[in-house]
């Protein structure tokens, strides 16, 4: 008899139990539906590709490609872009690349790896071209489209920007000492 006495209080004391607990949520602000589990959740991906070809000569340029991460936090990344003028990579350096025709492919390596949401890597290579050099079209991080076209940063003019004048600080309250006592 005594078992059923206790088996039969069980559902009580769980519903009590319930009770409680979803009164101290509704008191705290807290739902229901913010403590319910959901289903895997894809991380969030975004990136923004600055490709800047800093020196070029007849037969072969220099690019650095700047990969800021709009995202999620990254372990790892790989770049993809394509080339559409016969441009083939002979030296790099910040990524591991391979290509295949006009198809690019860099990856990081150990000491860059890790893009933080905001953070940026730098990367580079120096190219042969036959011809003509447009830029990539667009960049993928990840397999995921970085959105919008890649942004192109200019190359340096040699015209110096000036620099932007700093304000001076202004000395609060009266920049004169007080004349000392009895002197005055």
């Amino acid at each position: 008899m005594q078992a059923e006495t206790q088996a039969g209080s069980l559902p009580t004391r769980r519903r009590r139990r319930e009770v409680l607990l979803a009164l101290a949520l509704a008191a705290s602000g807290v739902t229901a539906t913010t403590l319910t589990a959901t289903g895997p959740a894809s991380a969030a991906a975004g990136c923004r590709v600055s490709y800047t070809v800093a020196n070029s000569w007849r037969g072969g340029f220099t690019a650095n490609v700047s990969i800021t991460n709009l995202g999620d936090a990254l372990t790892s990344w790989r770049l993809t872009w394509s080339f559409t003028a016969g441009q083939t990579i002979l030296y790099k350096w910040n990524a591991v690349y391979t290509q295949t025709g006009g198809d690019v492919t860099a990856s990081n390596v150990s000491y860059n790896g890790s893009l933080a949401t905001g953070a940026s890597t730098l990367i580079g290579f120096i190219a042969d071209q036959p011809g003509a050099n447009p830029a990539p079209s667009s960049f993928a991080l990840n397999g995921v489209v970085c959105a919008g076209p890649p942004v192109p940063t200019p190359s340096p003019t040699g015209d110096p920007v000036p620099p932007v004048p700093t304000p001076s600080r202004t000395p609060i309250g009266d920049p004169v000492p007080p004349t000392p006592r009895g002197l005055a």
